[in-house]
């Protein structure tokens, strides 16, 4: 795997879903140029059709001929399989690779697909202990999602973005926010209701901090 070997600070990992293109996509596919490219059996499809040769696929490998296989090999590819029978599904397979590579940023496409179960399970999947206190995002279509704790954060995004602030598995507690339409002054988010959902960024540097949970943040360019 040449550079890549040697503890990667980046990785794109491709998920068997769809791509979803868009700019979310197209700036993570920039920004992670020089990075290990990890695919989840199937995801080396997407990979390929956006001109990048996996330098890793695991999974069980049921999503890919013999043929397509083959293919990738010849290109360099470490084919890592494993049982079909596992409690892990591939792209958690995937996540935990390329945290064991040291990749402390990670941005994954493919995570959306036509399943509702599997997308849910995929965002989820950001909740992994072995991703704690890495910059680990989901990516499709304009969107990027992804986790923050308690502390003060940055928002990305620019006056005139979507934001959404999801408590995830239990309240969300002090909640503090700058540069929003809709501002929260130390307030909890209920876990279940959808109140965090589609606030506007009004300022430039906008930022959320909070006390205690896990919120999901959704960026989109513009209204939603």
């Amino acid at each position: 795997m040449g550079e890549h070997g040697s503890a990667p600070a980046r990785a794109l990992l491709f998920a068997n879903g769809d791509l979803h293109d868009g700019p979310a996509v197209r700036r993570a596919l920039q920004e992670g140029a020089s990075a290990l490219i990890i695919a989840a059996d199937g995801g080396a499809r997407l990979a390929l059709a956006c001109g990048l040769t996996p330098h890793l696929v695991v999974g069980d490998m049921d999503s890919l001929s013999e043929d397509e296989l083959a293919n990738l090999r010849a290109r360099g590819t470490i084919i890592q399989r494993v049982a079909a029978e596992k409690d892990e599904t591939d792209l958690e397979l995937a996540l935990l690779a390329a945290a064991e590579r040291g990749a402390t940023w990670v941005r994954v496409l493919g995570a959306a697909g036509g399943r509702l179960d599997q997308t849910l399970a995929n965002v989820l999947l950001l909740t992994l202990d072995a991703l704690a206190g890495r910059d680990v995002r989901l990516v499709a279509g304009p969107q990027t999602l992804w986790l923050i704790g308690p502390g003060d954060h940055a928002l990305d995004g620019v006056p005139g973005d979507t934001i959404s602030l999801i408590p995830l598995g239990g309240d969300a507690r002090g909640v503090r926010t700058e540069g929003l339409r809709y501002p929260l002054r130390g307030e909890t988010l209920r876990f279940g209701p959808a109140r965090g959902v589609s606030n506007v960024i009004t300022a430039t540097g906008a930022r959320v901090a909070l006390d205690e949970g896990t919120l999901v943040v959704a960026h989109t360019p513009g209204r939603a």
